[in-house]
């Protein structure tokens, strides 16, 4: 019994503390109180406290009447606009351009006049221009405009005319631009630590809509267009890239109808003085990767002679003892599913090289799958024009002009003139009945046998690397993917785009692809620095994630105590991925305060 009591003797003390304690709290706790003053009720917020264990006024203001706490609830400003600039992509690309001194190097070799904004702002501002939203001179002006770089670089729209572009690049020769991208490339190699023991070179062209009749370009020519487009002009585009990620090392722009043979043996001078720079400060040998066009006696000499380690294929078709080679001497290669080899040496253009014969079993099925389709057409073809010369023959036809032996052969020539199918099909067309042509084929199987059993899924690589394994010379030829890659992203419509391009000089199109191709270093170091942290997204994937985070400004209006409105920025919300992005790249240092 006097247990129970004590309990409940204790739970009322507690009861009481707590009370006190909320009063306490509800006297000391900021509140809103009214007062009466002749009449009428004013209101004021205050705080209390207690000191010397007296309840004390320490804090009060003014609030007015009840109309008066109204208006200003109801009078809370509402946004005005909301200002929209991309800064995400541009944050990250900016960030890559200081890091390389981009506008230094730039300004370096081509200075500025009086005020006026450098050549190397100029050119920075094209060059992130094709990596986000390629569009003309003419329409640069209202893109920067819509991003952040105005707060950046500190550049009013206004200056980005197209004039201005086209005086600034007028003033950047050949010979600036090859410094130019010397100094970038070797300051790049050191602070990105690139690695450049294997550096791949190949060559391509760009098609143009530059007039037939206009004279001043002798770069944009009519030539062999590896995108199809005979009709139109092209220009030729040389490149040296890394292994590391197709990081552009070299390049050089020339006549469309120069074929890939002299334009090698015309850059072997520029190859070693950049081997020169590359490996001034370091100890390293290095390797050039090239593809069967470049293959010539003088080429070869030439690399030769240089410091230049090298890997490159032979034309098969030349070398029939090669694929001569029976199944049975390859040895497959466990490291690479599917690919065997046999390893020999030959002289090749007067010097002796180790020679690798690789036979991918993947590579033979998929040109198999080719060819059969390929064949499956002819065939076709072959019988609807045996079917027609019959209808001739038999009077069935009668109107039009009768087919000739010509004709025929030169339609059959048309039919067979894609590769093998001349030596798969055997056609014979002679004089048949009525003065009319009769056609008469057959595929020849042994022809498509040896085909299967020599050059279909083989490779003939050669190389001066007698120290590396089977292995590593397979995948070392196999690295040109990486300049294939460069030259994909180089012809990509959203970003960097060297076409459509609207220059028609020989010089202004020499800097607009320097542009493209500094555009390109941009953005494969950025991807670079990403796929370093372990992250699978892809370029495009990249850009276009960095694109969706934008930079918003809430604009609020003027006030009777403000004399201009008020903006407040802020970032729009991002997900989980663009988050990642946002802090791996260090992106908060360009948030506007």
């Amino acid at each position: 019994m006097l247990y129970s009591y004590n309990i409940r003797i204790l739970l009322l003390i507690i009861c009481y503390n707590l009370i006190i304690s909320l009063l306490l709290y509800v006297l000391t706790m900021p509140s809103i109180t009214a007062k009466k003053i002749k009449g009428h009720t004013y209101y004021y917020a205050r705080q209390s406290k207690r000191i010397n264990g007296k309840p004390k006024i320490v804090w009060q203001k003014y609030l007015g009447r009840a109309e008066d706490v109204l208006a200003a609830f109801d009078h809370q400003p509402k946004p005005q606009e909301i200002l929209v600039h991309e800064f995400g992509v541009i944050a990250a690309l900016y960030d890559i351009a200081c890091q390389l001194n981009l506008v230094h190097h730039i300004d370096q070799h081509v200075p500025k006049r009086g005020a006026s904004v450098s050549v190397g702002t100029y050119l920075l501002i094209a060059i992130l221009n094709r990596c986000v939203a390629p569009c003309s001179k003419n329409s640069i002006a209202d893109w920067y405009a819509s991003t952040i770089l105005p707060r950046l670089l500190g550049v009013d729209a206004s200056q980005l005319t197209s004039q201005r572009f086209w005086d600034n690049m007028d003033r950047i020769p050949r010979t600036a631009m090859v410094q130019i991208e010397r100094d970038i490339v070797s300051h790049m190699v050191r602070h990105f630590n690139i690695d450049v023991r294997q550096l791949l070179f190949d060559a391509t062209n760009f098609f143009t809509y530059i007039d037939s009749f206009n004279q001043r370009s002798t770069l944009a020519q009519r030539g062999h267009s590896k995108e199809g487009r005979k009709s139109l002009r092209i220009v030729g585009l040389a490149l040296l890239a890394a292994c590391d990620h197709h990081v552009p090392i070299l390049h050089r722009t020339y006549p469309g109808n120069q074929h890939d043979s002299p334009t090698f043996r015309s850059l072997v001078d520029a190859l070693v003085a950049r081997f020169n720079d590359l490996a001034e400060d370091q100890d390293i040998e290095v390797t050039l990767v090239f593809d069967k066009g470049n293959n010539c006696a003088d080429n070869l000499a030439a690399v030769q002679d240089s410091p230049y380690h090298v890997i490159g294929s032979l034309v098969p078709t030349h070398h029939p003892d090669l694929l001569a080679v029976p199944t049975r001497r390859f040895k497959p290669l466990d490291e690479l599913e599917g690919v065997s080899v046999w390893r020999t040496t030959k002289t090749v253009y007067g010097i002796e090289y180790t020679i690798v014969v690789v036979r991918n079993r993947n590579l033979q099925d998929a040109q198999t799958a080719t060819l059969l389709r390929e064949i499956a057409t002819r065939r076709r073809r072959l019988q609807q024009l045996q079917l027609r010369l019959r209808r001739w023959q038999q009077g069935i036809i009668r109107q039009g002009r009768p087919p000739t032996l010509a004709s025929i052969r030169r339609q059959v020539n048309e039919c067979l003139k894609v590769r093998h199918m001349n030596d798969l099909f055997q056609v014979t067309v002679e004089a048949g009945d009525n003065n009319i042509p009769s056609l008469r084929y057959r595929f020849d199987r042994q022809a498509w046998n040896r085909l299967q059993n020599t050059l279909l899924g083989k490779n003939l690589i050669f190389t001066d690397r007698s120290d590396w394994s089977d292995t590593d010379i397979v995948r070392g030829y196999r690295a040109q993917h990486h300049v294939e890659r460069a030259f994909r992203d180089l012809k990509d419509a959203r970003h960097i785009a060297i076409r459509p391009q609207y220059h028609w000089t020989d010089q202004k199109i020499e800097v607009h692809v320097f542009c493209c191709v500094l555009a390109l270093m941009l953005q494969t170091l950025l991807y670079r620095q990403i796929a370093h942290q372990g992250q699978t997204l892809s370029c495009h994937q990249l850009l276009d994630e960095l694109a969706r985070i934008k930079e918003l400004g809430v604009v609020y209006p003027a006030t009777q105590k403000q004399s201009a409105p008020q903006i407040q920025m802020m970032l729009s919300s991002m997900s989980e991925t663009q988050q990642m992005l946002y802090q791996t790249l260090h992106l908060e240092q360009y948030r506007a305060s």
